[in-house]
């Protein structure tokens, strides 16, 4: 984040060397008020930029076998043109090739997921998904392929959901 700021800093100074370039080429006759205008712009859209660059920039960087199953859009009102195209702020990747398959029940697959947010650490979440049963579940040291003595709460997923379709498809 250090580095992000220190390159909108950059960005802005680049806007306003562009505009005093304007300035001395038309002989001082092109307003003062430019130079700040243009610094802001420039450090306005360079932020803009990075914020629509960040989802690509990310997923790039995930090694192979490692899945985007779930990405999050987002609109605000301070971001008026996030109404016309959402921003990618958030997803969820799937380590599917390193998922383990249960020996007793092979029905049942160990997953990480990786939860991505701008501006956050990753947060890895191991899962056990049900391929049979459609559902998943958080995985600790206390779980059970025994349904009755399972504390774990499972969740439905949809039959198409892509978790379920990239875990259990192998």
């Amino acid at each position: 984040m250090l580095w992000e700021l220190i390159a909108t800093i950059f960005a802005g100074m680049g806007g306003a060397g562009i505009a005093l370039f304007f300035r001395k080429i038309s002989k001082q006759k092109a307003p003062k008020w430019l130079v700040p205008v243009f610094a802001g712009i420039a450090m306005l859209g360079f932020q803009i930029q990075g914020e629509y660059d960040w989802f690509d920039h990310q997923t790039s960087l995930l090694p192979d076998g490692v899945v985007v199953v779930k990405t999050i859009q987002e609109e605000a009102p301070w971001r008026p043109w996030s109404y016309i195209y959402p921003q990618t702020l958030r997803f969820m990747a799937a380590d599917v090739a390193n998922a383990a398959k249960n020996e007793v029940d092979p029905n049942l697959v160990l997953v990480d997921l990786y939860f991505f947010e701008r501006r956050q650490t990753a947060k890895r979440v191991p899962q056990i998904v049900d391929c049979l049963q459609g559902a998943r579940t958080d995985f600790t040291k206390s779980f059970s392929t025994d349904v009755k003595t399972n504390n774990s709460q499972w969740r439905q997923l949809d039959a198409n959901d892509p978790l379920l379709n990239a875990v259990c498809a192998g």
